[in-house]
């Protein structure tokens, strides 16, 4: 009988290592496709993606403290899930406490809990001011930002200590760059632009562009992401910075 039951246990830790190792296998693969390289930086709060198991535990563990008050103990959390061993759990506990989903204090019991997301506003409204051309230069259009329609973007694509505004993009000259004709572009507000950056940019005053920056001496060079297009060139005297490129925004 004794014989019957080792061999039982050995059973039942097989299949777990084997699950285990199934979703340690799917969780490189979400890893992998979350960080470019297969970097090893740590996570942001909230920021990686969750393979099956771990979004089980995490659910678990969260309804556990909304209907209980307290925590779950390991052994409580491995009797949920009919798992022989507070070793797995320990470690997709681990996985969760590593990925910002759950907080753990080593110095005392039933310290697994879940952390709250932080508020984030979802969306800032930005006056589209106009069109800008991603081929030749086009006249400037920018209506009053009172009068202009908005459109809602992502808070995080607009950081609050400078303006922004939106210009939809006419012309095929930024392709390389996936920036398409009838796109909309989230515009940073300044009259600085590094070497290699994308700006809209005023030519003598009256043409608004939308290229690559470069800087050399007294000469701008304003260059195309499209191998079919040459470059345009200007002293610097003819050409304003009015903004960089900060997002991307396709309606479909």
């Amino acid at each position: 009988m004794r014989q019957a039951k080792t061999d039982d246990e050995r059973g039942q830790r097989a299949r777990e290592m084997s699950t285990d190792e199934g979703q340690l296998t799917e969780e490189t693969r979400v890893m992998n496709r979350s960080q470019p390289g297969g970097s090893n930086e740590p996570d942001s709060p909230r920021s990686a993606a969750l393979t099956r198991r771990q979004r089980e535990v995490f659910d678990f563990i969260s309804g556990f403290v909304q209907d209980q008050g307290y925590s779950p103990s390991l052994e409580e959390i491995a009797a949920a899930f009919g798992l022989s061993s507070v070793a797995t759990v320990h470690k997709h506990v681990k996985h969760l406490v590593d990925k910002g989903y759950l907080r753990k204090a080593w110095n005392r019991s039933r310290s697994v809990e879940p952390i709250p997301e932080e508020g984030k506003a979802e969306s800032v409204h930005l006056p589209i001011l106009g069109t800008v051309a991603a081929g030749c230069p086009i006249e400037a259009i920018e209506p009053d930002a009172g009068s202009a329609d908005e459109l809602a973007v992502p808070a995080g694509m607009v950081p609050s200590s400078r303006a922004h505004y939106v210009l939809r993009v006419r012309g095929d000259s930024m392709i390389e760059d996936q920036i398409c004709d009838g796109d909309l572009v989230v515009i940073e507000s300044r009259q600085e632009a590094h070497s290699g950056e994308t700006v809209v940019a005023l030519v003598d005053g009256t043409e608004a562009t939308l290229k690559r920056f470069y800087k050399n001496g007294p000469q701008i060079k304003l260059v195309p992401a499209n191998e079919t297009m040459l470059p345009m060139e200007f002293h610097a005297s003819r050409v304003e910075v009015r903004g960089v490129v900060r997002g991307l925004i396709r309606q479909f």
